[in-house]
This record gives C-alpha cells, structure tokens and sequence, in this order.
C-alpha cells in the first residue's frame, strides 16, 4: 500500500500573502488544524493552530523577559525580532512553517508510518513532481486500517492439530525473537502449548499473538520459563 492509495487529494491550500484572518475561517469552518502553503504548485510550509497560538490580537504574544546584559543582546541575537513577526504579522509567509515533511506518491505507508512516529508529525504531504498531490494524516492511515479490516477475508480454520501447527511454525520461524532451540510448540484439540525457555514475557507475549492470529485456535497455554540467563533446551 502506498501513500497514493490512502491520501487525501482533495486539500485546502493557502498562499504565502493570504492574510492570517482567512487562515483562521478555513480553519474554523472546516474544523481541520492545518493548511499547506502552495505557490505555484510547490509547498512551501504549513500554518496551524499551533503556530497561531502566540498573537497579540488575544494577548498571548508575551516572551519571557531577556536578562542578558545589553552587550550580550548586542552581540548576539536573541529571537526577539522573529517572535514579533511571528505574533504580529498577518501574512501567511511571516508565521508558517517551512519544515515540511514530505513524500512522494509511490511512498509506502510503512514509510509513512514511521515518519509519523520518529517526527511525531500529525501528517506529511504527498507531491507529485514537486507539486501538492495530497496529504496523508493519521486518521487516513486509520481509516486504510479500517477498510483493510473490513474487506480481509474470513481465513479458513485449518482441519486438525498438525496444521494448525504447521502454520504456526511458519509464522514464528520468520520472528527474531523466535528460536526453535529454546523453545518447542504442541497443539491439542485446538490448544497451543508452549514448552522450554522464553527471554522475557514480551517474547511470550508475541508468540501468544502469533497463535490466536491462527484460525483454529481456541486457546493458548505458554509454559515456558522465562529469564535470559535459562539454558537452552533441545527438546
């Protein structure tokens, strides 16, 4: 699945010299928390709610008072003059943000996915040619989860013990936290029964995970020990 399949095409966009009052209606009336800044196709930033939230219109402008001597201030700068553009400027370009994250149509959502967590972004944006194409929140990426759920076929339960464990050790085999060395797998009337020496509860965790994904299995029992300092067991 890539980004073009679960984007959103249709997207608001301002430009760099539209006044911060209209950004502020867009954003009300269409109860989003941000717009790109597009000019002549290209994405230059984005403007939300939380670069809107230090204005002088509401009083919420106020910076920290400087306490460094004047010759300090002098030979140093201290970000004063850029807070006061960026809370009194009504232009666009004067308060957006030029960091923007953005991907290609073709990128994976996997991709997306992980810039989502690493960046702690609520959305990238999708280009085409270096043009606006889209942008891919994390409700997109909710609602892609929800229509896989929904269109993913029922999978047929194997027909007896051997295969459901057959198809289990297919999964587990492909698992870094998996060893047939320490650990061994017996089904019973539908029952997974883990034997041997698990690292730690997360590992005993994952391969819980693993088997009640197996259509057939109506419980799960995991008698290993747990502890990394456990000798290994051929069994």
């Amino acid at each position: 699945m890539q980004a073009s399949d679960i984007m959103t095409r249709s997207v608001i966009s301002v430009q760099p010299d539209t006044e911060l009052h209209e950004v502020v209606e867009i954003l009300l009336r269409h109860r989003i928390s941000g717009v790109p800044v597009v000019e002549r196709g290209e994405v230059l930033g984005f403007v939300g709610q939380g670069d809107l939230l230090h204005r002088y219109e509401i009083g919420t402008d106020t910076a920290p008072h400087d306490a460094r001597t004047w010759w300090r201030r002098l030979v140093g700068p201290d970000g004063s003059s850029q807070a006061y553009i960026r809370s009194h400027s009504r232009r666009v370009r004067d308060v957006m943000n030029p960091d923007v994250v953005k991907v290609e149509e073709d990128a994976p959502v996997s991709r997306i996915a992980s810039i989502f967590e690493a960046r702690h972004v609520r959305r990238v944006v999708v280009v085409q040619g270096g043009c606006l194409a889209g942008l891919v929140t994390r409700y997109d990426l909710m609602r892609a989860l929800a229509r896989a759920s929904a269109s993913e076929p029922e999978p047929q339960a194997p027909a007896d013990d051997d295969q459901i464990r057959a198809r289990l050790l297919q999964e587990l085999d492909g698992q870094p936290w998996w060893s047939d060395a320490w650990s061994s797998v017996f089904v019973h009337g539908g029952v997974v029964y883990f034997a041997g020496v698990a690292r730690s509860r997360a590992d005993q965790d994952a391969a819980r995970v693993a088997a009640e994904n197996i259509p057939g299995v109506r419980a799960v029992r995991d008698q290993r020990q747990v502890g990394i300092e456990a000798q290994p067991i051929f069994l």
